[in-house]
């Protein structure tokens, strides 16, 4: 076992003895029974993965992890630098930052994240964290098609190790949510720790 994995167990062991006493959003209980299979919900929309079809990647942190999820419904998708991520949904691209290359596991970092948001047409968005340097391949005011390759994964901002950070909000400026996706498995909502295959 590499010391990346052992480092990402680590954290996930200890996500889940912290959890309950960092996070006290009503969304956390909810997305943890959905997660397994507990509680059943078929009216949201299905997000394909942010990856290149037929592709694999470790989810390395979930929705409400300890480490650094505590209060967010967000993903880590471990990835090596220079991976295509893709499109999880149709929509604009309204906000943009690629010129940092700066990274690393101090908070004093967090403002060097490269990312992309795209705007969905019900008013929700999606963002992807962690871009490389210049690894945006849209623009803002694009209109992009789901599964469309729109940038390049790195290791930017608050980072431990390379990954993709996934994150989708509500409409309307509302908070995080939890999202289910088209895996080869069927439609997720997806659990810490386990590999998942994209399905276009």
């Amino acid at each position: 076992m590499n010391v990346v994995l052992r480092l990402i167990i680590i954290v996930y062991i200890f996500s889940i003895l912290a959890a309950c006493s960092l996070s006290r959003d009503p969304q956390r209980r909810e997305l943890q029974l959905l997660q397994k299979g507990k509680i059943k919900e078929d009216t949201s929309y299905v997000y394909w993965l942010p990856y290149a079809e037929g592709t694999t990647h470790r989810l390395v942190q979930g929705y409400y992890s300890g480490y650094s999820h505590k209060n967010r419904a967000a993903l880590d998708f471990k990835m090596k630098p220079g991976t295509h991520i893709h499109a999880a949904r149709d929509g604009l691209v309204v906000r943009l930052i690629e010129e940092n290359d700066k990274g690393g596991w101090n908070k004093r970092n967090r403002k060097y994240a490269n990312l992309i948001v795209i705007e969905h047409s019900d008013g929700s968005r999606a963002g992807y964290w962690h871009l490389q340097k210049n690894g945006a391949l849209v623009n803002i005011g694009d209109s992009v098609k789901k599964g469309q390759l729109i940038g390049l994964s790195g290791n930017t901002g608050f980072t431990a190790f390379p990954h993709l950070h996934f994150i989708a909000w509500k409409p309307g400026g509302g908070g995080p949510m939890g999202t289910r996706f088209l895996t080869t498995k069927g439609i997720k909502y997806l659990r810490p720790l386990r590999r998942y295959k994209s399905k276009h």
